[in-house]
C-alpha cells in the first residue's frame, strides 16, 4: 500500500511522531539515493540522509503546500547534499583520496551491467552540479520539470536545458571506449 503525501502532511499536524514515522516510511530510501548520486560516498549520503530528516521535522510546521511535499523534501535534500560537496571542497579533499570513503571497484570483478552502471555514474560525475541534479531527479526519481525547477530554485525551462545538456554529454561519454 502506498502511502498518501496528504495523509503524512494531516498525520504530520495531528501527530508529529506518527506522521513522521510516515514519512519516513515512504521517503528514507528515495532520499538516501538522491542524496547519494549526489556526493557519491555512503558515508556523507548518510549524514545528509539524517540532517534531511532533522530539518524535515524541525521546519515542517513552515511547510505552507504551496509545492508538492515530494517537491519540498527534494530541496532540502539537495541543499543538504551540496552543504556537504561544498564543505568537502573546503577541506579540499579530492575524489582519489583514501580519505573520502569512496571505494571504486576495479571493472574486471564486475559483471557486465555493473560496468554499465559504473561507467554511467562515472559520466554523471563529469556533469556539473545543475545538470547533475536536473538529470538525477529526472532519470533516476522521474520528477517532472516543474518539480525539479522548485527543488533546484529554477524555471522548468533552465532545468529542461540541463537535463538535455546533460543527456547529451552523457550519451557521449557512454559511447567513447574506455
Amino acid at each position: 500500500m502506498s502511502i498518501n503525501d496528504n495523509g503524512i502532511v494531516e498525520t504530520l499536524k495531528q501527530s508529529p511522531e506518527n506522521g513522521f514515522r510516515m514519512l519516513m516510511a515512504k521517503y528514507q530510501e528515495p532520499v538516501y539515493w538522491h542524496i547519494r548520486r549526489l556526493v557519491v560516498s555512503h558515508d556523507d549520503a548518510q549524514d545528509a540522509s539524517q540532517e534531511t530528516f532533522v530539518r524535515i521535522y524541525r521546519s515542517f510546521n513552515q511547510y505552507r503546500g504551496d509545492c508538492s511535499l515530494r517537491s519540498w523534501i527534494y530541496r532540502i535534500a539537495t541543499n543538504e547534499a551540496l552543504r556537504c560537496l561544498s564543505k568537502r571542497q573546503e577541506e579540499t579533499v579530492s575524489l582519489e583520496s583514501e580519505t573520502t570513503g569512496v571505494t571504486l571497484i576495479a571493472d574486471n570483478s564486475l559483471e557486465e551491467a555493473d560496468k554499465l552502471a559504473a561507467k554511467l555514474q562515472r559520466a554523471i560525475l563529469t556533469l556539473s552540479p545543475k545538470q547533475q541534479l536536473a538529470f538525477n531527479l529526472r532519470y533516476y526519481d522521474e520528477l517532472c520539470f516543474s518539480e525539479i525547477a522548485r527543488v533546484a530554485d529554477s524555471t522548468p525551462t533552465s532545468i529542461r536545458q540541463s537535463y538535455h545538456v546533460a543527456k547529451e554529454k552523457i550519451i557521449k561519454y557512454m559511447n567513447q571506449n574506455d
